[in-house]
């Protein structure tokens, strides 16, 4: 029986979240569980294809991309693949009607991480974070307002500006690692190798900036959803606080990270808060 096939292949997507991301995992768990699973879903998807053009070094890169890729269409076309983040992935894209254009947007910012090193424009920056994170957003905002189109367009904009400022937040975290191991650089106009306080500056008011229109539109959510993403939220305030805190030159040489125990704290006061309405 199929239904056998697709609780395994919804297992492996929770699995992926579980392993890749603590954050995102701990976050996702504050949900209703009437929307956790295709969360699930769609993070493993993301994360598959970004560990394609982020890790497998020693594989060709650009055949596993394609294989992926080709995959990922079948899936969607025929509602079913033997990758079972794939299979689980197109259950949740075809559920809850995403547009493909996201998916097509998503997989076009990946594959740019095949080749591309420099963001050198505004225009590349911004294009590159609205497939990489702002359509990742716009895929779980179809979850959360369980496909109400209206409701959707209505938090449409709210949900990029969240989308783009946690990417930002991991570019600037991930400094080092994209420098040194990938030699990409995505800030536009910075010179990562002369890093000073006010590009740091820059890029932090840039992000406060997207958090700012990104709370708007977390009050606006449904209750199923509304804490698990306020959760989410408060988790990469607390990185950008530390980031703002570490000097430019220490965020070139190390990860900034927030310990377990930190994110657990986190949780207490964020559930406190939003039991008191005080976001």
């Amino acid at each position: 029986m199929k239904a056998i096939f697709d609780t395994v292949s919804n297992q492996c997507s929770k699995t992926v979240t579980k392993s890749y991301s603590t954050s995102f995992s701990l976050a996702t768990k504050m949900l209703s569980n009437s929307i956790r699973q295709d969360i699930y879903n769609i993070y493993g998807f993301v994360r598959f294809a970004d560990e394609i053009v982020d890790t497998f070094h020693d594989y060709d890169k650009e055949l596993l991309f394609e294989n992926f890729s080709k995959d990922l269409e079948l899936a969607l076309e025929h509602k079913i693949s033997l990758n079972p983040i794939l299979n689980s992935f197109q259950e949740t894209y075809h559920k809850y009607d995403i547009d493909k254009s996201l998916v097509d947007a998503f997989m076009k910012s990946m594959r740019l991480d095949l080749h591309k090193q420099n963001y050198l424009t505004d225009a590349e920056y911004k294009e590159y974070i609205y497939g990489s994170a702002d359509v990742v957003g716009l895929m779980c905002l179809k979850v959360f307002v369980k496909g109400d189109q209206k409701k959707y367009d209505s938090l449409k904009d709210s949900a990029m500006s969240l989308g783009s400022a946690f990417q930002k937040v991991n570019f600037l975290r991930d400094l080092k690692a994209d420098f040194e191991d990938l030699s990409r650089t995505y800030f536009p106009n910075t010179d990562l190798n002369h890093l000073d306080e006010a590009s740091k500056q820059a890029i932090i008011d840039d992000i406060q900036s997207d958090f700012a229109k990104g709370l708007q539109g977390i009050k606006k959510l449904p209750i199923e959803a509304k804490f698990g993403v306020f959760m989410a939220y408060r988790y990469y305030s607390q990185l950008l606080k530390k980031l703002k805190k570490t000097p430019a030159l220490e965020i070139k040489s190390t990860r900034i990270r927030v310990p377990n125990y930190k994110k657990f704290e986190l949780l207490t006061r964020s559930y406190v808060k939003y039991q008191l309405n005080l976001m």
